[in-house]
């Protein structure tokens, strides 16, 4: 947490992009290495729903520990936001034969969290309104997501984690919709692209993407994801072979909107309208940004419950990464902490 408005907070940001963030974090977790793996095998429920936006139908996955009962307590609601190149349930929901958990909901459900998300429009399950499905469209999708939270939970406001381009979308929303929103967990987020080389390269395409509303994702591209930065031993090889497994069944495009964005519309959340606790989270190698560009983020964030973390050995998708636990350890931190007592 920062008690300082415009400085950097003493507990997140590092005086060195090697060590500093990265370090820290990794030494508080070498004696509880338990949180890569939850406590116990209780049982995850799972069921999907349908929200409506306009006429298309956008498809919900929810995940919590046992079913909804009547009249029991309600569980927290953490709503997880996708990005540019995976429907939601490979980017969240992911099984890796053989090779341990890498599905965020089973992690984040058998924390104590009734965990959502949504395939957004033209993605996955959802069906399209052949639009190029970029940030804005995926706001409206959120919202039209809102009325199925609140008939199923009773609750009206969520946590709200995005990665990558779903980073821009979650932060969106938020600025959009404040009310809606507890605590924000922005993952290889990108605010205004400055010297990152995947931004500069999506630039390079701007002609190609506002040309069409859909852009050639097969099984080579989402291979790439995990070796453009530069460090592919970051994810165990079998993880792009099972999203391709998982993707290639919703055919090899998918809506160049986001990237669009990136390329040509940067900045599009102003971070003095971002009114949550906001956590900030970015692999040391993520190609997507500098620590320069979300640094200058994050220190216009009005409220000073956040926090900046840097991932070592980690390149843009922490998620898929081989130090995931490290991801799960510090959004599960931040979403448990207490309420800042009022002084005033």
């Amino acid at each position: 947490m920062d008690g300082d408005k415009h400085g950097v907070g003493r507990r997140a940001v590092l005086m060195s992009a090697g060590i500093g963030i990265g370090a820290g974090l990794v030494s508080g977790l070498m004696p509880a290495q338990a949180e890569s793996a939850p406590a116990g095998e209780a049982e995850v429920w799972s069921s999907d729903y349908w929200a409506n936006k306009g006429g298309v139908k956008l498809n919900l996955w929810r995940k919590r520990v046992g079913a909804p009962k009547p009249g029991e307590k309600p569980l927290p609601i953490l709503f997880l936001v996708h990005g540019s190149s995976n429907s939601t349930r490979s980017s969240y929901d992911l099984t890796v034969p053989g090779k341990g958990e890498y599905s965020f909901m089973n992690v984040f459900a058998r924390y104590g969290y009734d965990v959502w998300t949504m395939d957004h429009d033209g993605y996955g399950h959802s069906g399209s309104s052949n639009n190029n499905s970029n940030i804005a469209s995926g706001v409206e999708d959120l919202k039209a997501a809102m009325p199925v939270l609140a008939k199923e939970t009773g609750q009206s406001k969520m946590h709200m984690y995005g990665t990558s381009s779903g980073g821009i979308r979650a932060a969106a929303f938020a600025q959009a919709q404040p009310d809606s929103v507890d605590r924000l967990v922005l993952s290889a987020f990108t605010y205004k692209g400055t010297g990152a080389e995947e931004i500069a390269r999506r630039r390079n395409r701007i002609d190609e993407l506002r040309a069409n509303t859909r852009r050639k994702r097969d099984a080579a591209m989402i291979r790439s994801i995990f070796t453009r930065d530069g460090h592919p031993g970051t994810t165990d090889p079998a993880v792009p072979e099972a999203i391709v497994a998982a993707e290639m069944k919703f055919g090899d495009t998918i809506p160049t909107g986001t990237y669009l964005d990136m390329a040509a519309n940067l900045p599009i959340v102003d971070p003095k309208k971002v009114l949550s606790p906001v956590l900030m989270l970015r692999g040391i190698w993520d190609g997507n940004s500098t620590n320069e560009d979300l640094l200058d983020f994050y220190t216009q964030l009005p409220n000073g419950d956040r926090q900046f973390v840097i991932l070592p050995n980690t390149a843009h998708s922490p998620g898929y990464g081989k130090n995931r636990h490290l991801l799960w350890y510090a959004v599960k931190s931040f979403l448990a902490a207490p309420a800042p007592v009022a002084t005033s």
